[in-house]
């Protein structure tokens, strides 16, 4: 797939919906270990949400559709991360204006709105130990990727890689926000779970858009 269109964002929402849904046990269990165990809760909701929002506004334009998601995970997970991940949508959906289609070069720009925008909701840092911290590299990775024409697939299975990297070297972090920050030190070596989140949102689209079925 060299690029998704509007029609194939409804196929998205519902991967990212059954992704969640899956994934709930182990992020309510990687949440609890220094957080309020409600992640897996949180984003279960927020993306059955999306995708019910998605189906729902066929007719609109991509970067639309995609706000009006984050308006529906804002009303569905008001938490932190619920807020959070509703700012990077909307953000994400309005700096992609009325493109008709997402290749590599919109992508890039949608990740690095959303990156922005939660980091500047969340008032984090690079290695705070956040959802920024894999945020960012996906970002500079698809932006890399589209000064170089490189394919959607290509760029997104890269973009994962750089990800999988960067949640990996949370482990070396000491939480610095939340309820996370109040255990601190004994947060060094588990891997942050709003980092999670984030790996799990670019690896289902990388998984979307190429086809792998490994993920459903």
């Amino acid at each position: 797939m060299q690029s998704i269109g509007k029609t194939d964002l409804a196929g998205l929402f519902e991967r990212l919906r059954d992704v969640f849904a899956q994934q709930r046990a182990f992020l309510i269990e990687l949440d609890g270990k220094v957080g309020d165990s409600d992640l897996g809760i949180t984003m279960n909701k927020a993306f059955a949400a999306a995708f019910v929002s998605v189906q729902a506004n066929t007719g609109d334009s991509i970067g639309k559709t995609l706000q009006l998601a984050g308006m529906a995970i804002a009303k569905a997970a008001p938490s932190t991360m619920g807020t959070l991940t509703a700012t990077g949508f909307m953000s994400g959906g309005k700096a992609l204006g009325e493109c008709l289609t997402l290749s590599t070069a919109e992508w890039s720009v949608f990740w690095r709105a959303y990156h922005d925008a939660v980091a500047q909701r969340g008032k984090a840092q690079p290695g705070d130990k956040t959802v920024v911290d894999v945020l960012g590299p996906i970002a500079a990775s698809l932006e890399s990727s589209a000064k170089t024409q490189s394919p959607l697939p290509d760029a997104l299975t890269l973009a994962t890689e750089v990800a999988a990297q960067a949640l990996e070297a949370t482990r070396t972090m000491v939480a610095q926000h939340g309820k996370a920050a109040c255990f601190q030190e004994q947060s060094l070596g588990l891997q942050d779970a709003g980092a999670t989140v984030a790996f799990l949102l670019i690896d289902t689209l990388r998984a979307f858009a190429t086809q792998d079925e490994s993920t459903k």
